[in-house]
């Protein structure tokens, strides 16, 4: 919720899984959120990031891995990593 100021004032701010899309509770323990950090030509880490949370459920079925790499790939970070496989 916002103020008249256009300032958020909520104490909590739920997340959602950038791979499934779900809301990620208070109650989710197993969730992670992992930054990227962009870097310039010569390896030095720069002040933006990209970051992706993945919820407790994708981590129990043993997706995070992939799950990191397709949207690592979707986001420009990798290439030649992830393709659809049917």
């Amino acid at each position: 919720m916002e103020n008249d100021q256009g300032v958020l004032v909520d104490l909590y701010v739920p997340r959602k899984c950038s791979a499934t899309n779900r809301l990620i509770t208070a109650n989710d323990h197993a969730s992670v959120q992992i930054s990227i950090c962009d870097v310039d030509s010569e390896g030095r880490a720069l002040p933006t990031s990209t970051a992706f949370a993945l919820c407790g459920p994708v981590r129990a079925m043993g997706e995070s891995d992939d799950s990191l790499n397709r949207l690592a790939t979707n986001a420009g970070l990798l290439k030649n990593v992830w393709s659809f496989q049917k």
